[in-house]
């Protein structure tokens, strides 16, 4: 059970952003994607929350954030991405390995020094199917071996969950293709609709407003290691596309890629289908059961498109 004492977490990822996309004008200030989200939830409940600017690689910053606030959680989404897309973590390695692998570590072990639990987002990306793993094969586990570091994106959440996994104190949530109810650029439904051409493999995914509300109860009760956080399922670019023309842009048209996405991308893509066991039953425990990819897929872009009418 969630524990009853109020909990303070201090978040650690930033930023503000204005987009405009399909003639929508939206402004995101002040917050990270997921971060807003994690926020979303906990001011729903009686926990304490404060949201962090500082760089996670700057030790003395963390250190004294810390100090400050004086958490007993810390809760880390920040993380170089990419924008508009991973391809930029091509030419933009340094910054990339300061986030990444400095940034990530730097925060394990300032939370693990003071005696502090940390959620860490990590990333699904570093593996690829294979003959072991093949569509409609079994997914990949917790314990499988990384096998995917095609993308330097993908390096370096390869070399900080190696690193990671030795702290005793931190929580690795393996995040991948997310999406959630809203017209966020780092939404993969909002990156999928700008290309007029997208690859359509099965792969899973991390539907998160059914997600991290686990996230707080994994935190909450101060569960460790790594999980791979996706819902059960797997589904394609097709079939996130025809949700997206039904509820949300019915206007909406698209063509698939064969082998010529290669040539207009920096860096290999990973397609991988991730087995979900761990996390379900441990979210299970709690009493908290996770939706299949696509009843979740079915409720956010409805949630979408209420948002959408209520603009006008």
């Amino acid at each position: 059970m969630p524990s009853e004492r109020a909990l303070n977490f201090l978040i650690f990822g930033k930023y503000s952003l204005q987009y405009i996309h399909h003639e929508i004008s939206l402004t995101f200030p002040g917050n990270g994607w997921i971060s807003g989200q994690m926020q979303e939830i906990l001011r729903s409940t009686g926990h304490q929350h404060t949201v962090s600017y500082v760089r996670i690689e700057n030790r003395e910053a963390v250190l004294s954030e810390i100090t400050r606030v004086e958490p007993t959680h810390v809760i880390n989404t920040a993380g170089a991405r990419g924008n508009p897309n991973m391809d930029w973590c091509e030419t933009h390695k340094q910054e990339t390995i300061r986030s990444n692998i400095i940034g990530a570590a730097n925060l394990a072990d300032c939370c693990f020094l003071k005696g502090l639990h940390l959620t860490h987002f990590g990333s699904g990306c570093i593996y690829d199917y294979d003959k072991s793993h093949p569509w409609g094969g079994p997914g990949y586990t917790e314990e499988d071996e990384p096998n995917f570091t095609k993308s330097f994106y993908s390096y370096t959440k390869v070399t900080s969950e190696k690193i990671l996994r030795h702290y005793p104190n931190v929580l690795i949530l393996r995040v991948r293709n997310p999406i959630a109810a809203d017209l966020h650029p780092k939404n993969m439904i909002v990156k999928l609709s700008q290309y007029e051409k997208i690859v359509n493999v099965p792969n899973s995914g991390s539907i998160l407003p059914s997600l991290l509300p686990g996230a707080l109860l994994l935190a909450e009760n101060n569960e460790t290691g790594v999980y791979n956080f996706a819902n059960p399922g797997t589904f394609t670019h097709n079939e996130i596309m025809e949700l997206l023309k039904k509820h949300v842009w019915p206007s909406l048209s698209w063509s698939n890629f064969s082998e010529e996405q290669r040539k207009i991308l920096q860096a290999p893509r990973s397609n991988l289908k991730m087995d979900v066991t761990k996390l379900e039953k441990k979210l299970h425990q709690y009493g908290y059961d996770l939706p299949s990819s696509h009843e979740a897929m079915e409720e956010a872009f409805k949630k979408v498109k209420q948002l959408q009418e209520a603009r006008g």
